[in-house]
């Protein structure tokens, strides 16, 4: 089992990273970034790139980190935290299964994973309802349909995104096994 992080999966992390702080700042200008959730879509596509630990570890800061920058998310309700046990659980569940099953359908895999996170979240504003004497069946309810326009979105969005960056991986691999390959021959 590889420990540490791979020079690519820092890169992808890094990239990922930076677009999830900058998206949403760029939707909270026209007022719909709780709406669409512009911090999932790269944090979701770096799970299909990366290996869990580095996916969940990015999912867990850039709410975090997000939220202590700009205030979106906020701490109070806890939104950031909420997002960031969300989002590193689809992460983790994401990289796992596109390692394990590199065939799986990108729309399906992403489907599932999209419908397990809002139930977690969900149950995690109920709970939080619950606990500080908040209507949980209506804050519940607000958390379910205010999320969808953002879950059609990354379903458009991230399975081409991913699909595409495959391929191009790929080929660069290719490149990368053929120059090495020249290399070790050429020292013979």
């Amino acid at each position: 089992m590889k420990t540490g992080f791979t020079p690519w999966e820092l890169a992808c992390c890094g990239v990922m990273g930076a677009a999830g702080l900058l998206l949403p700042v760029i939707f909270h200008i026209v007022h719909l970034g709780h709406v669409f959730m512009p911090m999932y879509l790269p944090l979701v596509t770096c799970a299909f790139f990366t290996r869990p630990l580095p996916a969940m570890l990015t999912a867990i800061v850039v709410p975090i980190l997000s939220g202590a920058l700009t205030g979106m998310p906020p701490f109070y309700p806890p939104v950031a935290i909420f997002m960031s046990i969300e989002l590193c659980v689809m992460a983790m569940v994401i990289s796992v299964i596109s390692r394990r099953w590199q065939s799986m359908n990108e729309w399906l895999l992403l489907f599932a994973v999209l419908m397990f996170g809002r139930i977690l979240y969900v149950g995690l504003v109920y709970l939080f309802s619950l606990t500080i004497g908040l209507p949980a069946d209506f804050m519940a309810g607000v958390s379910i349909l205010k999320g969808w326009p953002g879950i059609v979105m990354m379903m458009v969005v991230v399975p081409p995104l991913v699909r595409a960056g495959k391929k191009t991986f790929l080929k660069n691999m290719d490149f990368v096994k053929e120059v090495k390959e020249r290399e070790t021959n050429e020292g013979r």
